[in-house]
């Protein structure tokens, strides 16, 4: 169930467009790793994943790629941040 869950989520995330500063990665290869980012509170996972991508961008890194994302009626995740 919960994989299920991780992997429905990495893919709605795969569909966002491109307007945030900080892009969504799957690949991370090659990349440095500048920090972890975290946020609570969203009520959908678009809205989860637009909050990663504004404080990643605040904390200077030009991608990040979500590696925990759980809540029932309010969202939380967490993200790794890459220049």
């Amino acid at each position: 169930m919960k994989a299920t869950f991780i992997a429905a989520l990495l893919l709605s995330f795969a569909t966002l467009n491109s307007a945030f500063a900080a892009q969504l990665v799957n690949n991370t290869d090659g990349k440095e790793k500048i920090g972890v980012v975290s946020v609570g509170g969203a009520y959908t996972l678009d809205d989860l994943s637009e909050a990663l991508s504004r404080k990643a961008d605040k904390q200077g890194a030009s991608e990040y790629k979500i590696i925990s994302a759980a809540g029932n009626n309010k969202l939380y995740g967490v993200a790794e941040i890459y220049r």
